[in-house]
């Protein structure tokens, strides 16, 4: 199969196999609930372990189309992705194979119920994990994906701590001709860049913002917003401008960390701060990200207070809570209950997989 000059052929799993694999969709082995369905556990005869993703069978989505999204994930491939095994179309059933990741996902090591003890290298590396694959797939697979919900709960860990981006349902193809496109906006409070969220305007930008937010959480070890702290500290992209301002950066290190390299969480944070500034012109491409982090370029770049954070008075925010289930169950993780998703889901703004959404709005 061809499909926008990708010559694919993704590996079909039988209805029967992937029952075998999950105990027939054992309870024991759902691993969470997302937006497209429930997510399994599995171990496949040759003892790969596996992650079975259920698609909603009132999917509006065909059969071809579903097949030609399969066709493009499986032609983005880097070590910071989840790794795609196949799909399984059989009637009405539609399932997605993942690799199983054992460490499940970002938000719930660093600040679940069952969190994990991150050392400052280790979270150093997620970072630069994470800004390689999102450069990847800005910059330099033969697709180029703009991710659209790039947040904590959709990055998930190996076990050996690796990053790797997943959920791709909301994700859309982009032209790199084209400046930027109008859409209906989906994703998650608390990531999305302010063009996006109030005009619709959609570029790779718009993720660099959402990596912004992620990289200050991983130096702080809390979410982007958390009312149970003390007035300042309630919004973290608030907070980290503060701790910037007063030059006092080391002071968002988690507490749990005694050890870590003051430089580099000077440079992470600026980056973030970098990443999540208004224009969306000021915002680095991640390849510079990358660079940055690597230590082969200065943190260049003009880093003023956006305008979005000295111009809402935060005091009058109420706390946003959850209006549909996040489409972010991941391949290893849960659902996360600490990050709301933007509007109901409805007709005109669902989260349906990345290629149905490119074939109605126009490639």
């Amino acid at each position: 199969m061809e499909f926008l000059g990708i010559d694919a052929k993704p590996y079909t799993f039988s209805y029967g196999d992937l029952r075998d694999a999950t105990d027939d969709f054992s309870p024991a082995n759902k691993l969470g609930e997302g937006g497209f369905g429930p997510v399994y556990k599995g171990t496949l005869d040759d003892e790969r372990v596996i992650a079975v993703k259920q698609l909603s069978v009132a999917s509006h989505q065909g059969k071809a189309q579903f097949i030609a999204e399969i066709a493009t994930i499986s032609a983005v491939q880097h070590r910071n992705l989840v790794k795609l095994y196949g799909c399984c179309i059989e009637g009405d059933k539609r399932l997605l194979v993942y690799e199983y990741l054992e460490n499940k996902s970002l938000d719930q090591a660093l600040f679940g119920a069952s969190r994990l003890f991150l050392s400052w290298a280790t979270r150093f590396e997620i970072c630069l994990g994470l800004a390689r694959g999102l450069a990847y797939l800005h910059e330099e697979s033969r697709i180029r994906i703009i991710h659209r919900d790039v947040k904590a709960s959709n990055v998930l860990l190996d076990s050996e701590l690796n990053p790797k981006i997943s959920d791709f349902g909301l994700a859309k193809l982009y032209d790199d001709k084209k400046t930027h496109m109008s859409t209906r906006v989906a994703g998650t409070i608390g990531y999305l860049a302010p063009e996006y969220a109030m005009r619709g305007h959609l570029t790779e930008k718009a993720d660099v913002f959402g990596f912004g937010v992620v990289a200050l959480e991983i130096v702080s070890g809390r979410p982007n917003s958390d009312s149970t702290l003390e007035d300042e500290k309630v919004y973290l992209l608030e907070w980290a401008w503060n701790l910037h301002e007063s030059n006092s950066e080391v002071e968002l290190v988690d507490e749990e960390l005694s050890h870590f390299d003051e430089n580099e969480v000077k440079r992470v944070t600026r980056i973030a701060l970098l990443c999540t500034q208004t224009s969306p012109m000021q915002r680095p491409p991640m390849s510079r990200v990358v660079a940055m982090l690597s230590g082969d370029i200065e943190v260049g770049g003009v880093i003023t207070r956006p305008g979005y954070l000295s111009g809402f008075n935060f005091t009058d925010a109420t706390t946003f809570k959850s209006v549909v289930p996040s489409s972010g169950t991941g391949t290893g993780s849960l659902p996360s209950t600490s990050h709301s998703s933007v509007a109901p889901s409805t007709p005109d703004n669902d989260s349906r997989p990345m290629l149905h959404n490119i074939m109605e709005e126009g490639r």
